[in-house]
C-alpha cells in the first residue's frame, strides 16, 4: 500500500495510545501459565502481540478477546499441550525468542517459525543458554527459524549475557520457571525490566541486584487483573512530530514511563526538548504518567541541540533510533549514533533503510558499520519513500514526510500495522495543515 504524506504546520491535541507491546507480550505468555483467570485491559492491538496470543491458544490456553480486552484462563506451569501444527510467530522476534524459554521447559517437542523477515533473524543467542539448561534445539543453519525445540526437565544456570538483550534475558528467566533451583542472569548493561516486574506481579520469586536477576523455579503463578500502559516506543513518533513542527502542543495520556524504557524522554530532554511529565503514578509495578510536549517557537530555533548516542544509551533507545535519526537531521548540531550494530539484524537492516530514506529526502547522512552520522539544520524534500516492510521505518518516515516542502509517498506503508494499526489515523487526527 502506498500512502500519501502531506506536509503539516503543527501537531496539536490530546491522545492515549494502545498498550505497550513489550508488556503485552509478557502478560500474554505469563497469564497462560497461571492458576486462574487474568483480565488484561489495553492489550496491544499490533499484529506481533496477536501472534503471541495465537501461539498460546495453539498450546491449549483458553483466550477470549474483545478489542484491547483480553481474558486468559491459565493452565498452570504444567498444563500446556503439544501444538497440532508449527507455531507461527509472524513477524515477532519477541514472540519467538521469549516463548522459546517456555517451550524449552515442556515435556513435548514443538516447532516455531514465522514470516520471511523473521526467518532471517538470529536465534543462536537464545539457543545457547536454553541448551545449557537442558533443552535440545534445532535451527536452520544452526541459527535461524524455524526452531524445533525438544523440551524437558531443565537445570538452573548462571548465565552472563554476551550482549545486552531483554529478549534473551526473558527467554532464560521464563525457562527458569521450569528449572529446579535458582536461575541467575547477569546483564552487561541494564535492559528493560518488564519481565522481572511481570513475573513478580504474577507470583514468581524474583530477586534483582544491580544487573543480576535471579528466579526460583516451580512457583504457582496466580491470575491477575492488569492494565497495559500506553506504549512509549509508539509515543516516540508523535513526540518527534511535535518537536519537529513549529507551534505544536501535544498531551499523551496514560503512557508507560518505566525507567528502563523512559530513557528516550531523558535523552530528548537532555538535548533541549520541552517535555513535561504531568502525572506520575504506579500501576502493578509499572510507572505510568501523562506527558506534555511543546514544539519549537520558530523554524530558526530547533527543539533539539543534537549530540551523540552511544554505549548504554544506544541499548536503551535501540527501537527509537529510526525516529531519532529523523530528529537528528532537524536538530541544531546534528546527531551521531554509535554502538547500534544490533540494528543490522532487526526487521530490516535499519541502519541501511534509515540512511536510504534520509538520502531520498535530500538529507546528508554518513553510514558507519555500527551507526550513523547526521549533520543538523537540514531540511526534508518530498520523496518516494519505502518502509521496506519494517513497521518502525514506516512510522519514522511518515513523520519525516510531515516536514517536507511538498507531498511524499510512502510505499509499503501497511507495515505499521505489525505494531500499531491505528498509527496513521491517530497521526492524522492531531496533524494541522
Amino acid at each position: 500500500m502506498t500512502r500519501n504524506i502531506k506536509p503539516a504546520t503543527a501537531i496539536q491535541g490530546r491522545i492515549s495510545l494502545p498498550g505497550d507491546k513489550s508488556i503485552s507480550h509478557r502478560y500474554g505468555m505469563l497469564a497462560g501459565l497461571t492458576e486462574g483467570i487474568s483480565t488484561i485491559r489495553n492489550y496491544s492491538t499490533g499484529a506481533d502481540c496477536a501472534s503471541t496470543l495465537a501461539c498460546m491458544r495453539a498450546l491449549g490456553v483458553p483466550i477470549a478477546r474483545d478489542g484491547n480486552l483480553v481474558v486468559i484462563d491459565g493452565v498452570g506451569l504444567t498444563g500446556l499441550r503439544p501444538p497440532s501444527r508449527p507455531l507461527d510467530a509472524g513477524n515477532s522476534g519477541s514472540t519467538i525468542r521469549m516463548l522459546s524459554g517456555i517451550l524449552a521447559g515442556q515435556s513435548f517437542t514443538s516447532e516455531i517459525g514465522g514470516d520471511k523477515s523473521l526467518s532471517q533473524r538470529p536465534m543462536k543467542r537464545i539457543m545457547t543458554p536454553l541448551e545449557q539448561m537442558g533443552a535440545r534445539i534445532e535451527a536452520r543453519d544452526g541459527n535461524f527459524p524455524p526452531l524445533k525445540i525438544h523440551g524437558g526437565e531443565l537445570r538452573p544456570i548462571h548465565y552472563e549475557l554476551p550482549v545486552a538483550s531483554a529478549q534473551v534475558k526473558t527467554a532464560v528467566l521464563f525457562a527458569g520457571l521450569f528449572a529446579s533451583g535458582w536461575t541467575v542472569v547477569r546483564e552487561p548493561l541494564p535492559t528493560r525490566d518488564h519481565s522481572e516486574i511481570a513475573l513478580g506481579e504474577f507470583g514468581a520469586y524474583v530477586e534483582v541486584e544491580g544487573t543480576e536477576i535471579r528466579i526460583e523455579g516451580g512457583p504457582t503463578l496466580q491470575g491477575q487483573e492488569l492494565t497495559v500502559p500506553g506504549d512509549i516506543s509508539s509515543a516516540a513518533f508523535f513526540i518527534a512530530a511535535a518537536l519537529l513542527l513549529t507551534g505544536s502542543e501535544l498531551v499523551i495520556e496514560g503512557l508507560g514511563l518505566n525507567p528502563s524504557r523512559a530513557s528516550i524522554l531523558d535523552l530528548l530532554r537532555g538535548m533541549g526538548a520541552d517535555i513535561e511529565i504531568l502525572d506520575r503514578r504506579e500501576d502493578h509495578g509499572e510507572t505510568v504518567g501523562d506527558i506534555l510536549i511543546h514544539g519549537p517557537e520558530s523554524a530558526e530555533h530547533p527543539s533539539l541541540q543534537g549530540g551523540v548516542i552511544e554505549g548504554a544509551m544506544t541499548a536503551a533507545v535501540i527501537d527509537e533510533i529510526p525516529i531519532l535519526a529523523v530528529l537528528g537531521a532537524a536538530s541544531a548540531d546534528g546527531l551521531i549514533i554509535r554502538d547500534a550494530a544490533e540494528l543490522r539484524v532487526k526487521e530490516t537492516d535499519r541502519i541501511a533503510t534509515v540512511a536510504d530514506n534520509l538520502s531520498r529526502m535530500g538529507v546528508e547522512v554518513e553510514v558507519e558499520p555500527d551507526g550513523l552520522r547526521i549533520p543538523g539544520r537540514q531540511s526534508f524534500r518530498p520523496a518516494q519513500l519505502d518502509s521496506f516492510g519494517d513497521h518502525r521505518i514506516a512510522m519514522a518516515f511518515a513523520v519525516a514526510g510531515l516536514c517536507a516542502a511538498g507531498e511524499s509517498e510512502l510505499n509499503n506503508a501497511e507495515a505499521a500495522a505489525v505494531s500499531f494499526p491505528e498509527f496513521y489515523d491517530l497521526l492524522e487526527e492531531i496533524t494541522r495543515s
